[in-house]
C-alpha cells in the first residue's frame, strides 16, 4: 500500500527549536466544552479576494451556520455565524493584523443555546463540478494552513495540463504549532474522506500526504486510516524535518521532485496542494452540510497549559488564552508561529480562519531583539533562503526604497519564512523590510490603477464632448443647407399665406385706414372726426370693435379660400362671394367711415336723455339685406352716403355759409342734425 517513495530535497532551510511537545500531551478540547464569550466579532473579510457583503441586520436573530456575509464575486468566500444569538452591531472593528486597521465586522451576542441552522447536505456526487465548487464558496471553505486562499478556486479540473498529483500538507514545520499534528491524530478518517472528494473533483491520479518525521503518532494514525480505505492511490509519506518543509513549493519539491520556477504555478505541472485541516473542512461541508464556523488552533507560549482547542470563529484571543491559563506577565499575542507569525495590535482581536496558533509572549520568552547592525554581506541569508533568492540585495534596495530594482530580484517569490533573519549575524529584521516593500509596491499599483481609471474617464469625457460638438455642427450645417435649398425653391413658387398672416394683414389694413382717416380729418379741420377717432381708440364699445374685427376676418377668409382652392367653400359661399373682388382704397375708407359714424351715433344716443327726431334731406337708407355679409352692408351704406354727397371724405369746410345758414347752424347745435355725422 505505502511503497517506498524516492524523496527529494530543497535548498536552504533551518532547524530551530520546535517547542511542540508541550501542546501535544492532551487531545483537542472540543468546541462544546469551551464556554461562550460575551460577544463574537466576525470580520467579513477573512480570506484572499473580495470582501463579503453583510446579509443580516442589527437586531436579527441568527443560528449557528447561518450565512451572515455573502461572497463578493467568485474570488471570495462567505462568512457564517459561529453560534446562535442576536446581531448587536455591524461596524468596523480592529482586525487580526499587525497594522491594527479596522475591518467591517458582524458582532453577535450569544444566546447560550448554540443552536444549529437547518442544514441539508448536498448530493455532491451527482452534482456538476462547478455546482460543487460554488457550494464550497458559499460554505466559506478556505485554506486553513494560513494562506486562506478560497479552496473552490483551487479545485478546478480540465486545465491545459492534466492534474496528476494531489499533495496534502501535514508537515507543520514551524515551532510551537501542533494543530495539524493533533488533527491527524484525532480525525484521520475525516481528513482522508476530504482527500477523496478533492481527488475526484480534480481528477488527480494520486494523492500524497506529506508529514514531517517528528510526528510519529500522526503518521501512524493516518496510515491506519489509509489502510482502512484500501486505496493504493493515496500514500502517507514521511518527510525530513526541516523548516520550512511545510511551504507548498518546498513540499512539492520534496515529494515529486518538481521545482516550480519563478512566475509559474504548481498547477502548470499537474500538481495541487491543500492543508489537512482544509481537507477535513471540505468533508464536513459536502458530507454533512456544515459551513466553516470553527477551527482547531494551538495555544502556547506564556500559558500554564499549552493545548489545542476547537474555537468558534470570532472569539476574542484573550478569552481563548485564558482557557489555557494566561500568564500575568503576558505583554503580547502572536498569531501564527515565531518565524512567520504576526504580533497582534490588541489582546482582544478575534480568532479568524487564518488563526492556526496563538502564542502568548512575555519578556522572558521573547526578549527584546538585539540592536540592528550594518549588513556585512556574509551571505548567510542567501544560503538559508529556501526559494534561492538573494536576500541581502533585496534588503539594500528595500532600505533605499528602490522598489523597481527590488522587484528585479523577484521580491514576490519570497514566502516570508524568516530563515534569512534567523541566521543573520547583524540581527537585521530582513522580513520586515520585504513586507514593507511589498506593501509599498501594492499601494503604488493601486494608485496607478486608480490614476489610469481617472485618466480613461477624463479622456472618454473629452471625446464625448468633442463628439457632441461635431454632431451639433453637422446638424447645424444640415439645417442651413436645407434652409438654403428651401429658399432657392421658394423664389420660383408663390409664397404661402397662412391663417395668421391673413388675419394680421387685415388688421394692419384696418389700422392704416383709421390712421389715414384721422390724418385727413385733422388736415381739413374736421372737429367731429377727431373726437370720433379718439372715441374709437379709447371708448369704443364691444359691438363696434366686433364689427371691425368681423369685417376684417371675413375679408381675410375670402382671400384665403380663393388662394387655397380657387373657389369659396360651400359653407361660406353666400358670405364670401363679394370677397373675390379686391376692394379699392375708396371702398376701404368708406367701410371705416361708416363704422366710425355708426359708433358715434350710438355713443351720442346713449349719452342724451331725450333724443330729438333727426331730420335729414338725405334719402333713407335701404333696408339691409339679411343675405349680405357685414362687409357688404357697410360698403352699400357708404356708397349710398357718397351718392347723396354727405360722406366724411368730402370737404364741407371749403363752402362759405350764408348768414341764414350760420344762424340755422347755431340753432342746431352739436346735436344729431342732418348730415353724415348724425348716423342712421
Amino acid at each position: 500500500m505505502n511503497a517506498l517513495r524516492k524523496l527529494f530535497s530543497f535548498n536552504g532551510g533551518v532547524k530551530p527549536a520546535t517547542h511542540k511537545a508541550e501542546s501535544t500531551r492532551s487531545p483537542i478540547v472540543p468546541v462544546k466544552d469551551i464556554p461562550l464569550p460575551p460577544a463574537l466579532v466576525l470580520p467579513l473579510h477573512q480570506s484572499v479576494g473580495g470582501t463579503p457583503r453583510p446579509t443580516v441586520k442589527i437586531g436579527q436573530h441568527v443560528r449557528r451556520g447561518e450565512r451572515i456575509g455573502a461572497a463578493d464575486g467568485y474570488f471570495s468566500s462567505a462568512v457564517h455565524a459561529s453560534t446562535s444569538g442576536t446581531v448587536v452591531a455591524i461596524e468596523p472593528r480592529t482586525m487580526a493584523h499587525t497594522s491594527g486597521l479596522a475591518m467591517l465586522s458582524v458582532v453577535i451576542a450569544p444566546d447560550g443555546r448554540d443552536e444549529w441552522a437547518d442544514l441539508t447536505p448536498p448530493d455532491w456526487r451527482n452534482m456538476p463540478g462547478e455546482a460543487v465548487r460554488e457550494y464550497l464558496r458559499d460554505a466559506g471553505i478556505v485554506g486553513m494552513g494560513g494562506a486562506v486562499f478560497p479552496s473552490h478556486m483551487k479545485l478546478v479540473a480540465g486545465r491545459q495540463t492534466a492534474m496528476k498529483t494531489l499533495v496534502i500538507n501535514g508537515a507543520e514545520c514551524e515551532p510551537f504549532i501542533t494543530c495539524d499534528d493533533m488533527l491527524m491524530r484525532g480525525y484521520a478518517s475525516e481528513i482522508l474522506a476530504g482527500v477523496l472528494i478533492m481527488r475526484q473533483l480534480l481528477g488527480a491520479a494520486e494523492a500524497l500526504v506529506g508529514i514531517e518525521d517528528n510526528k510519529p503518532e500522526a503518521i501512524a494514525a493516518m496510515q491506519t486510516a489509509c489502510a482502512a480505505l484500501n486505496d493504493d492511490a493515496i500514500q502517507i509519506v514521511p518527510v525530513p524535518t526541516r523548516y520550512p518543509a511545510g511551504g507548498a513549493k518546498q513540499l512539492i519539491r520534496v515529494l515529486t521532485g518538481i521545482e516550480v520556477p519563478h512566475g509559474q504555478r504548481s498547477t502548470d505541472f499537474g500538481v495541487q496542494c491543500f492543508n489537512v485541516a482544509t481537507a477535513r473542512a471540505i468533508h464536513e461541508a459536502l458530507d454533512y452540510g456544515r459551513p466553516l464556523t470553527t477551527r482547531v488552533l494551538t495555544v502556547a507560549g506564556n500559558v500554564a497549559n499549552p493545548r489545542n482547542y476547537e474555537i468558534r470563529l470570532g472569539t476574542p484571543m484573550d478569552f481563548v488564552t485564558r482557557q489555557a491559563g494566561l500568564g500575568p506577565d503576558t505583554d503580547s499575542l502572536i498569531m501564527g508561529g515565531p518565524m512567520m507569525g504576526l504580533r497582534m495590535p490588541a489582546l482582544d482581536v478575534p480568532v479568524v480562519k487564518a488563526t492556526n496558533c496563538i502564542i502568548a509572549g512575555s519578556p522572558a520568552l521573547f526578549p527584546p531583539p538585539p540592536p540592528e547592525m550594518p549588513c556585512i554581506r556574509c551571505g548567510e541569508c542567501a544560503r538559508a533562503c529556501p526559494t534561492d533568492l538573494q536576500p541581502f540585495e533585496m534588503y539594500w534596495h528595500s532600505r533605499a526604497k528602490n522598489f523597481g530594482k527590488v522587484q528585479e530580484y523577484h521580491l514576490f517569490d519570497c514566502i516570508e519564512c524568516g530563515c534569512c533573519a534567523y541566521v543573520c549575524p547583524s540581527h537585521i529584521p530582513l522580513v520586515d523590510y520585504y513586507r514593507f516593500s511589498k506593501t509599498e509596491i501594492w499601494d503604488r499599483e493601486r494608485q496607478k490603477e486608480s490614476a489610469d481609471q481617472a485618466r480613461e474617464r477624463f479622456e472618454a469625457r473629452n471625446e464625448r464632448i468633442e463628439r457632441e460638438k461635431r454632431e451639433k455642427a453637422e446638424k447645424l450645417a444640415a439645417r442651413t443647407a436645407a434652409g438654403r435649398t428651401a429658399a432657392a425653391a421658394g423664389n420660383t413658387a408663390p409664397p404661402a399665406t397662412g391663417n395668421d398672416d391673413a388675419a394680421k394683414k387685415a388688421l394692419i389694413e384696418a389700422a392704416m385706414a383709421r390712421a389715414k382717416a384721422k390724418k385727413e380729418a385733422a388736415a381739413e379741420g374736421n372737429i367731429d372726426a377727431v373726437p370720433a377717432e379718439k372715441t374709437t381708440q379709447a371708448g369704443m364699445s364691444a359691438e363696434d370693435k366686433q364689427a371691425l374685427i368681423d369685417a376684417a376676418l371675413a375679408k381675410a377668409k375670402a382671400r384665403r379660400e380663393v388662394a387655397d382652392t380657387g373657389s369659396p367653400s360651400p359653407e361660406s359661399a353666400p358670405e364670401t362671394k363679394p370677397a373675390k373682388k379686391e376692394l379699392s382704397s375708396e371702398e376701404k375708407q368708406a367701410l371705416v367711415d361708416a363704422a366710425l359714424a355708426k359708433a358715434k351715433a350710438r355713443r351720442e344716443a346713449a349719452g342724451s336723455v331725450t333724443a330729438a327726431p333727426a331730420t335729414t334731406d338725405t334719402p333713407a337708407a335701404p333696408a339691409e339685406d339679411n343675405t349680405r355679409s357685414p362687409a357688404e352692408a357697410a360698403i352699400a351704406k357708404a356708397k349710398a352716403a357718397r351718392a347723396a354727397g354727405q360722406t366724411a371724405t368730402e370737404k364741407p369746410a371749403k363752402k362759405e355759409l350764408s348768414p341764414e345758414e350760420k344762424q340755422a347752424s347755431d340753432r342746431c347745435g352739436p346735436g344729431p342734425c342732418s348730415g353724415p355725422e348724425s348716423g342712421e
